[in-house]
């Protein structure tokens, strides 16, 4: 609905997806068959932090064994022009060809506390932004990182990120009104 919303089209737009696409339910499966699906036309799919444990769990059934392996083969950060895309962050301090793959899906306040010193926005989710200090619902901007996940798993928004038109797309996640209520913000501040 999102994509739809802002108009993406696969081939021609650059779409990068940040992780967390499943946890332990099945019904979430379905969300991994779309993004395998997303990212056979092209989209960048990297892992989140439950993605991963799930790829590595023994319980899930043999037909997603394809899917999973698929998973675990996504690469840990992407870049692009003046973007660094990546699941949760990065540890400060350290290059980011040596950032371990558990700093790149799980790291917290080391990465939005202190300096990063890349010369690139970082684009990240995994922390929701109201933690940070964010309205809720809304992204966080702050030196050189831009924080998008405005609290889908905790029923409040998912959102989508522009960087080339500097906007925002979002639609609620609260069962009462899932997928619904879509706001278009624009973004004034990069990040840098």
């Amino acid at each position: 609905m999102l994509l739809e919303t802002a108009g993406y089209k696969a081939g021609e737009d650059r779409l990068v997806l940040l992780g967390d696409y499943v946890n332990e339910e099945p019904e979430s499966w379905d969300t991994l068959r779309t993004i395998k699906k997303l990212s056979d036309q092209g989209a960048v799919a990297l892992p989140g932090n439950t993605d991963l444990m799930v790829a590595g769990l023994d319980t899930a059934p043999a037909q997603l064994a394809p899917l999973l392996e698929w998973l675990k083969s996504l690469p840990s950060y992407w870049i692009a022009d003046d973007y660094l895309f990546v699941h949760a962050g990065i540890r400060p301090g350290i290059p980011l060809d040596q950032q371990s793959l558990r700093d790149l899906t799980e790291i917290r306040e080391p990465f939005w506390r202190e300096t990063v010193d890349v010369p690139y926005t970082v684009i990240f989710g995994h922390t929701p932004t109201y933690k940070l200090g964010a309205e809720i619902g809304r992204i966080w901007c702050e030196a050189g990182r831009l924080g998008i996940d405005t609290g889908a798993k905790h029923g409040q928004r998912l959102t989508l990120l522009d960087v080339g038109q500097r906007r925002c797309y979002s639609c609620s996640t609260s069962p009462l009104n899932l997928y619904q209520d879509i706001r278009v913000d624009f973004v004034y501040n990069s990040g840098r």
